[in-house]
């Protein structure tokens, strides 16, 4: 990952471990900006005040490798975007100075939230506030639904299906019951207009057919007039008049002159007179059938005019022409239906919605076994990791109970002769509680637990979490505040044991944790010219062993200090190495972050 103008750092490359990568550095020093880059790399909010004072914009790039085949390859495919030749992908945000930010993917520019819906698929971020949100009744059946994966998220999905045609068949009862009487007089309405439109009976385009034929009518003395002298003008008198012969006699005497002529150049004219005298019998015979079948008859256009009166009824009260009339019906019809106010019809809803609220109520019934299954396996396994992190008389409990309903909530379901509120995510309440020790009463996790304990709870369920967790990367930040002595060891050997199946990303104060790590990078503070900087490395081992003396207690420059940090990575090095880490994942189910190049 490359971080350009983001806080204190003004330029930096860091090169991430596909296993346990550790950022460290004093206080003020920047390295929560690490996280802030993969906040905005993850298509979070972009604010100014993070940009670095006097640059003109911050920029974050990324390179994820391995995606071949996955859900976030297919993310990436929909937006456009061109991995690599090596198939690696380069994600890259900036935030200006004046508030505007860009996205790019595989080097096309793309929405903010391509990078959100990206991220979701490859990035999960853990920091102090995620200790907050945990304490949420929602957040806590999350981890629990979360935990128990598909057969809970099946279940859930079919749930929530039968819960929308319920509320729906619901909503149109309450509708149709308590607006009776409105209904009923709209539906009177439709019928009444309905019926006036059956009665007359239009027929599309009618109103323009009839338009058209009434001005022929109107216009028949007119129009025969001008038929009949232009019939007269093109065949001549009907009576044979030859001083009348119309332009066809006069064709007929032009074809018999030119024939008869014994100059060649005059004989080769003919043929063209002959076929204009086609051309004007062919007019002739169609003004001839035109004269035969206009009707003049005042009767026939009084009744025209007639079915026009009847027509404008309609188009007065539900359109604008008689096409719009029969769309009026169509949808009257459509609304008559759904305006059915009869007993049979509410009886019918009724019924409906009681066969939706029985099988609503079994899915419930299934949903909450799932997790009471689930909630039974989760506390044991957080249980005992926290044995393993300095918490050995603490158990983790999950309880799953029914939330109550009373009669006025829209939303009361009847299960098992109980009235519970059938909420989007089920009748179910999920808590978690923690027993501190053998003897004290299971309490909420907030109130029995410290600041430094539930840091460790939180990361206990991580840890139980990423066996289910398709997420390749996951980035904590200082979730290990308050927490000191062996725990803070046990809770870098269980990072090192999360990071045998994911990427892990810590930032810390602790060299307990810190030791752990295959990968360490620094980040210093550094003041030039008044200017306050970071400078981000990563360190070898000696290196490594003065920062972990100075993490311990300042004692960088001592041998007493060094001792301490030699001892510390010693005991993690044998602690890895015991337990015999398994190679790297495959590559088609990893989506780890590697350095960019250039």
């Amino acid at each position: 990952m490359r971080i350009q103008g983001l806080g204190a750092i003004d330029e930096a490359t860091l090169d991430l471990h596909p296993g346990f990568t550790v950022v460290t550095g004093e206080t003020g020093a920047g390295k929560t900006m690490v996280v802030t880059g993969l906040h905005l790399l993850s298509g979070g909010r972009a604010e100014v005040s993070r940009v670095r004072n006097g640059a003109p914009r911050a920029v974050v790039e990324g390179r994820f490798e391995a995606l071949d085949g996955s859900v976030a390859a297919k993310v990436a495919g929909e937006a456009g975007a061109e991995p690599d030749e090596d198939g690696s992908l380069i994600a890259l945000r900036s935030v200006s100075s004046d508030g505007r930010s860009r996205a790019h993917l595989g080097g096309r520019s793309v929405p903010v939230g391509v990078l959100s819906e990206l991220s979701d698929q490859l990035i999960a971020v853990h920091g102090q506030n995620d200790q907050l949100r945990l304490l949420r009744p929602a957040e806590q059946r999350a981890v629990l639904d979360r935990f128990a994966g598909e057969q809970v998220a099946g279940t859930l999905a079919e749930y929530r299906r039968v819960r929308d045609e319920w509320l729906r068949v619901s909503t149109e009862l309450t509708e149709r019951t308590e607006r009776s009487r409105e209904l009923a007089r709209e539906a009177d309405l439709l019928r009444h207009g309905l019926a006036e439109i059956e009665a007359v009976d239009p027929q599309p385009g009618e109103d323009d057919m009839l338009a058209a034929k009434a001005r022929r009518l109107a216009d028949a003395d007119q129009l025969r007039e001008t038929a009949t002298a232009a019939s007269y003008a093109v065949t001549g008198s009907a009576e044979g008049d030859p001083d009348a012969p119309g332009a066809l006699g006069l064709l007929a005497e032009a074809r018999r002159r030119l024939t008869t002529s014994e100059d060649p150049r005059l004989r080769e004219l003919e043929p063209r007179l002959a076929e204009a005298s086609v051309l004007l019998a062919d007019v002739g015979a169609e003004l001839t059938g035109y004269l035969e079948t206009l009707d003049a008859d005042p009767a026939v256009l009084e009744q025209v005019l007639a079915r026009q009166a009847e027509l404008k009824q309609l188009t007065r009260k539900y359109a604008a022409d008689v096409d719009g009339v029969l769309a009026w019906s169509a949808n009257a019809t459509e609304r008559l239906a759904g305006l059915d106010t009869s007993e049979e019809a509410l009886a019918e809803l009724a019924r409906r919605r009681a066969e939706l609220a029985g099988e609503l109520a079994r899915e419930a019934r299934l949903l909450t076994a799932h997790r009471v299954a689930a909630a039974e396996e989760l506390a044991k396994a957080v249980t005992d990791e926290l044995r393993g992190l300095a918490m050995p008389q603490s158990v983790l409990e999950l309880t799953v109970t029914p939330r109550s309903a009373d009669e006025r909530d829209p939303h009361g379901l009847p299960v098992d002769g109980r009235l519970l509120h059938a909420g989007a995510d089920g009748v179910d309440e999920v808590e978690l509680l923690l027993r501190a020790h053998d003897g004290a009463e299971p309490l909420p996790v907030h109130k029995a637990a410290s600041g430094g304990e539930l840091s460790r709870v939180m990361l206990a369920i991580e840890v139980v979490l990423a066996h289910s967790d398709p997420v390749p990367t996951l980035v904590f930040d200082e979730v290990d505040a308050g927490v000191g002595g062996r725990a803070a060891i046990e809770i870098g050997r269980r990072l090192a044991r999360l990071a045998r199946s994911h990427q892990v990303i810590v930032v810390t104060h602790l060299a307990q944790v810190a030791a752990f790590a295959d990968r360490h990078i620094v980040v210093d503070k550094r003041a030039m010219g008044g200017v306050v900087g970071a400078d981000v490395r990563t360190v070898d081992e000696q290196e490594r062993v003065v920062e972990l003396a100075r993490m311990l207690a300042g004692m960088d420059s001592t041998e007493t200090g060094r001792a301490h940090a030699e001892e510390l990575l010693a005991v993690a090095d044998a602690d890895k190495h015991h337990a015999q880490k398994p190679s790297r994942r495959k590559a088609s189910n990893m989506g780890t972050m590697r350095r960019v190049s250039g």
